[in-house]
């Protein structure tokens, strides 16, 4: 019988597995880099072995430093969650070796899927060469044949740029799973990433835990999945099921894994990869089956035979991945403290898996998710709605998010309507990013519960702020919005803003009527630069900005400042100053949170400074580069 579980991972899913580990009654062990020496999933655990470091490469995938940290700690089981090692043989094996209980699939067949060209030989297809590719080939995709979620891929629709980003797909795979081996392959336009569900034992029963549609992706990585998936005509699934569990078998599978597909508008279903682990929606399909996937997973590996048939599905479950970036700004990624997480929502139908709480601070090392969101209602309609309310309502404060996208595709037509394809993001996604409509009103409460925070020294405004002579109003700045007030003998009025009239204003709470509706806001600010002020038509993060800009912050023209900390990885070849270079041209690459980001040129002209030095580590809004407009380009 198992009786304590290292997680060879961190964040979310180490949080997770904990969860499932405490109502079994097993103890647990964490691992932690020095940049984790204060997270979450390292309180929860009963003990946590420090990996020397913070880049993964010296702590999450040392493999032998977490063999040791599980002996060391008494631990009988390795658990690798997702991502890092969960799909290396190499380390299947040392933990078998060790003497230790592995919670996955046997080495062997992680080695016959964990790469994707060997996966796509088993399953009767293979890669393209890249140096016979031609432009009727196009678009293709570049896929790092080791890992997942999205890291070291890249789209491909010219073949000039078919090398540069070849070698940013190896480069990032190197980084996240510590295997460069990336393979070319067709990319399908519009099609439905979909997805099937395993779990396996040592007796020889496979389930088909049913569909998963995961077509909202961004950088290739998913974003809302949903099961079941739908839409799909009985057949497909069917079929779907059938290649899942053939996979498996043919690989002699033990565990939780999932067989992913791309199916093309057409209908026509094209294996993608099998990926030998428990993926990062999973918690969808536990709703709909009504299963803990972790306990299972447990289970088979001390033994335990699967029933011979999986449950029965029961209604329709929803997740959305709440990430610290900036969708509007090529989706970004943010740090800082995360002040709040609060997601409101009654269990079973609302669901918050996270690694992190009030007060923990998002860094640069890893991957940008804050949480993961997952509503279950009887039908799709009903759980999209409550997974919108749910986000809408959310109390989120610290770095920006993509909060705000996610309601919005929630609430569009195409995916209420279930018209899901990969390339949602691509077509919608400066609607999608476009300011909120409430933003002024959220000023005003910011601004008014400012006010109210900070009584005057006057006589006057000791004595409720009223004069018989009128004074100018009070201005404050919040992001692009003005706003003007004036303390009256009754209270507050707002200047410059038709149909609001004011209610009620405190420090953190504002009541204003606005053409004749009356809205209640509820203001924070931590003083970080922001004040976030939620409502129940939508939160908003605004910042403060000063009535006078220093100086001193000015930057020249054409600078390009580093929009994340993190660290140059390279900068373009043969560049130097005085060279010339034309408006989109890649000058650096960053890499933050285990993606390449790529800083181009914002105009033709001359580089008049390069500040950027691989390997050095940069804050965010350090100047990497100047590019000196060429006179004849500014004039036109």
């Amino acid at each position: 019988m198992i009786s304590s579980v290292l997680v060879a991972n961190r964040g979310e899913i180490a949080c997770r597995v904990f969860r499932t580990c405490r109502e079994l009654g097993i103890s647990t062990v964490a691992v932690y880099s020095d940049a984790d020496a204060g997270a979450l999933h390292v309180r929860e655990a009963d003990a946590a072995v420090r990996l020397p470091g913070s880049a993964p490469a010296d702590t999450y995938l040392r493999g032998d430093l977490i063999v040791k940290a599980a002996l060391a700690a008494g631990a009988d089981v390795v658990h690798p969650g997702y991502g890092f090692l969960s799909e290396n043989a190499e380390f299947a094996r040392a933990v078998g070796d060790a003497g230790l209980l592995w919670i996955g699939p046997p080495p062997e067949a992680i080695e016959a899927m964990a790469s994707k060209t060997r996966a796509k030989e088993l399953m009767g297809g293979a890669p393209l060469d890249p140096g016979q590719v031609t432009e009727a080939d196009l678009p293709l995709l570049v896929k790092a044949a080791a890992g997942g979620g999205g890291r070291g891929m890249r789209i491909v629709r010219e073949l000039a740029v078919l090398g540069e980003e070849w070698e940013a797909a190896r480069s990032e795979a190197v980084s996240a799973f510590g295997d460069g081996e990336v393979f070319l392959e067709p990319y399908i336009e519009r099609g439905r990433h979909v997805e099937v569900q395993i779990l396996a034992d040592a007796h020889g029963t496979v389930w088909a835990l049913g569909t998963r549609d995961c077509s909202l992706q961004r950088r290739h990585q998913k974003v809302i999945e949903e099961s079941p998936a739908p839409g799909l005509p009985a057949a497909l699934v069917e079929s779907l099921h059938t290649s899942a569990v053939t996979a498996a078998r043919a690989v002699g599978y033990r565990g939780a894994g999932t067989v992913e597909f791309l199916v093309s508008p057409q209908g026509h279903a094209h294996f993608l990869e099998m990926n030998t682990r428990l993926q990062v929606e999973h918690p969808v399909t536990e709703a709909v089956f009504g299963v803990d996937l972790v306990a299972l997973q447990l289970r088979v590996a001390e033994g335990t035979a699967l029933p011979a048939n999986p449950p029965a599905p029961s209604g329709h479950a929803v997740e959305a991945r709440l990430y610290a970036e900036d969708p509007s700004k090529n989706w970004t990624p943010q740090t800082g403290v995360l002040h709040a997480l609060e997601v409101p929502g009654d269990a079973p139908w609302v669901r918050v898996d996270t690694g992190y709480t009030d007060g923990d601070s998002i860094g640069v090392h890893y991957d940008p998710v804050i949480a993961k969101v997952i509503a279950w209602a009887p039908t799709r309609e009903e759980a999209v709605r409550r997974l919108a309310h749910a986000l809408r309502r959310a109390r989120v404060h610290g770095p920006v998010t993509n909060r705000r996208l996610l309601v919005r595709s929630l609430e569009h037509p195409e995916f209420t309507g279930a018209q899901l394809d990969t390339g949602f993001y691509e077509r919608h996604l400066d609607a999608l990013t476009a300011p909120a409509d409430g933003e002024p009103h959220a000023a005003v409460a910011a601004a008014l519960a400012d006010a109210a925070g900070r009584p005057g020294t006057t006589v006057a405004s000791r004595l409720g702020g009223w004069r018989n002579v009128a004074s100018q109003p009070q201005v404050k700045v919040y992001g692009d919005h003005e706003v003007r007030y004036r303390r009256t003998r009754d209270g507050f009025e707002v200047a410059d803003a038709p149909g609001v009239r004011v209610l009620g204003v405190a420090p953190h709470r504002v009541r204003l009527e606005i053409d004749g509706v009356v809205r209640s806001f509820d203001v924070t600010d931590h003083g970080d630069g922001h004040v976030h002020v939620d409502s129940a038509t939508g939160a908003h993060a605004l910042a403060v900005q000063p009535r006078f800009a220093d100086p001193q912050d000015r930057t020249p023209p054409g600078s390009l400042l580093a929009p994340m900390p993190g660290t140059v990885v390279r900068v373009g070849e043969g560049l130097a100053e005085g060279v010339r270079v034309t408006q989109g041209q890649p000058l650096v690459w960053l890499e933050a949170m285990k993606m390449e980001h790529r800083i181009v040129s914002p105009a033709s002209g001359t580089l008049a400074a390069l500040h950027a030095v691989p390997g050095r580590q940069v804050e965010v809004g350090a100047l990497l580069a100047v590019v000196q407009e060429a006179q004849e380009d500014a004039a036109s």
